[in-house]
């Protein structure tokens, strides 16, 4: 039970989203910047306090910080699990990307459709190396518009770039 645990609320699969018939593979799977977890953490860190703060307390009002505790570190685990199941990828023929704990939410563009990607990188990006993809196709909506707090940004829109060029949609400066 444990593994299908692990498999269904703690990994986002992205292999089962492949298409292995056509040769797809994975070039870079993007995990968010570890900077997404500090509110997560700042909530456990207030869980300790408010149950430190059970341990003193009368017994008559002792519930009281020890729910708001219980609380605190349900929601900073559910902020933690939800931003590592977000998952953006890119393969030799798209980019994607698969988020959700409960439901599963797939956003999907194929390489092809990739007009322009702006990488922004604000003041502690730069500092802690993140920075936000913002892609533009030709379609008017889509679910890969916006990727937030991704790491070492320059290096992956390279990648990103080495893959468009190998699929043959740009010439070579010669």
């Amino acid at each position: 039970m444990a593994g299908w645990l692990k498999r269904t609320f703690a990994d986002p699969n992205v292999a089962s989203h492949l298409l292995v018939d056509e040769g797809e593979i994975v070039i870079d799977e993007v995990r968010h910047h570890w900077i997404v977890y500090w509110r997560a953490a700042a909530e456990l860190a207030g869980s300790a306090l408010f149950f430190s703060l059970f341990l003193v307390s009368p017994v008559d009002i002792g519930w009281l910080p020890l729910l708001i505790s219980a609380g605190l570190c349900l929601h900073s685990l559910w902020l933690a699990l939800n931003e590592h199941m977000d998952r953006f990828v890119i393969t030799n023929m798209r980019v994607f990307r698969v988020r959700g704990i409960f439901a599963r939410r797939l956003a999907t563009m194929p390489i092809t459709r990739i007009l322009d990607i702006t990488v922004e990188k604000p003041v502690l990006g730069r500092i802690f190396d993140f920075g936000h993809f913002v892609f533009e196709s030709a379609a008017q909506e889509q679910g890969l518009r916006d990727i937030r707090y991704v790491g070492q940004p320059d290096e992956r829109d390279l990648t990103i770039q080495r893959v468009v060029q190998r699929s043959g949609l740009r010439r070579s400066a010669m």
